[in-house]
């Protein structure tokens, strides 16, 4: 068997279905010398981040792929001393780390660890950056004790830069036999809403949600604010129900219970905004020769209870909305909607934004969108017509004076 800290892979021959877009899932598991296992894990997983190229930034995801492996320098820790970890690798230096903790009656994995290699051609073609970029966060991934850890529906931690999705997760840690417990601790997301009998249906079509609240963002670098982003958000989706019915919807994005967060780069500044059964993510990129900033990108990853498919998923990263020169703040108190894929709009309230170059974490100067300064267009116009047309009476009725005064001499 292998030494302390040793670890064993076998891969789950399972897969219900041939040509899954995600990658297959195995069972990881971690040994102590006596060949005891200490950490079982089962799950898929994808991971979404971005990178600089020479041309840009560039969003790429990628899977965890079949031939990951547990490595050596996995644990079972040590009491009062260390906690179990499981370490998987994969591809050229790549590492998933899930750190485990406990009390008299829960364990939890602590935290979670991303390090990936920039120099992986395969994963990160044409990246101007090398090296190995390491993002960690803590989790809400825990259970009884001697309980199966498992999740069916889709698992989302956010490390930073990366966004790690696990699916169809089963995990233990402090195992009590050699296989998973039949008792299990089902996550939250699996959990039925409580039903609601005396509530009316649901009147068809949906009616627009109030317009959405509007919030105050920010995101720090290592050279203080990046970004910062007010406005008030509204995602507009088209999708299939389960009963087959295509229905649009509005959804606010509530700031009461999103938590937020970001990355800052030289070229790039992201935004994630996150809940139960939200991820929202708005890139921002400056084009340095020609000193513009825009919103370059936007992914949504929306769970939908009544939908055919309830994983809903829209992306796009070509676009260039918001624009403004760097160092100035873009404006716009008109409703804006923005065009995302055929599928999903944003709709955007009172918008004021600023990427890069923010001077002590305060707006700079104001670029008023094309919207604002139309709508300014419409008094200017009619208060000129209005004051044109007091001055055409007022010269016909001086004209009209003069006339009548004509038609008199005096004697």
């Amino acid at each position: 068997m292998a030494a302390l800290g040793g670890a064993r892979r076998r891969p789950l021959i399972l897969l219900l279905f041939a040509g899954l877009v995600h990658g297959a899932s195995a069972v990881f598991v971690v040994k102590n010398g006596n060949g005891t296992a200490c950490v079982m894990a089962d799950f898929s997983a994808t991971f979404l981040t971005s990178y600089d190229t020479r041309s840009g930034p560039q969003n790429i995801s990628f899977d965890l792929p079949p031939g990951a492996e547990v490595s050596n320098s996995s644990s079972c820790g040590k009491e009062n001393a260390s906690d179990p970890s499981l370490m998987i690798t994969f591809g050229r230096g790549h590492m998933l780390t899930l750190t485990f903790t406990r009390n008299a009656t829960r364990y939890k994995v602590q935290l979670m660890r991303f390090a990936y290699n920039l120099s992986d051609t395969d994963i990160f073609p044409n990246s101007s950056s090398t090296g190995v970029k390491t993002v960690e966060s803590v989790t809400d991934i825990k259970a009884d004790i001697n309980k199966t850890y498992r999740c069916v529906s889709d698992t989302r931690v956010h490390l930073g830069s990366v966004t790690v999705t696990l699916r169809h997760t089963a995990i233990q840690a402090y195992l009590s036999g050699s296989n998973f417990s039949r008792e299990e601790t089902r996550c939250e997301q699996d959990l039925p809403t409580p039903a609601t009998p005396t509530a009316p249906p649901r009147p068809s079509p949906t009616p627009a949600p109030a317009s959405p609240t509007v919030f105050r963002y920010s995101v720090n670098g290592t050279n203080g604010t990046c970004l910062l982003v007010s406005m008030g958000l509204q995602l507009n989706v088209t999708y299939r129900t389960v009963d087959n019915k295509t229905v649009t919807r509005e959804f606010n994005v509530n700031p009461e219970n999103t938590t937020f967060g970001g990355s800052c780069s030289a070229t790039l500044a992201t935004l994630d905004l996150s809940d139960r059964n939200l991820l929202l993510l708005l890139q921002f990129s400056m084009n340095e020769s020609s000193s513009r900033v825009f919103l370059q990108g936007v992914q949504l990853n929306l769970t939908l209870p009544d939908a055919k498919d309830r994983s809903f998923t829209a992306a796009n990263s070509s676009l260039r909305a918001l624009q403004a020169t760097a160092g100035n703040s873009y404006k716009c108190n008109a409703e804006q909607r923005l065009h995302v894929t055929s599928t999903f709009s944003l709709n955007m309230f009172r918008v004021w934004v600023q990427a890069f170059r923010v001077d002590g974490g305060k707006f700079g100067p104001v670029e008023e969108c094309q919207l604002d300064e139309n709508s300014m267009l419409i008094p200017i116009a009619v208060g000129g017509a209005l004051a044109g047309l007091v001055l055409i009476v007022l010269i016909a009725y001086l004209i009209g004076r003069k006339r009548s005064h004509a038609g008199y001499q005096t004697i």
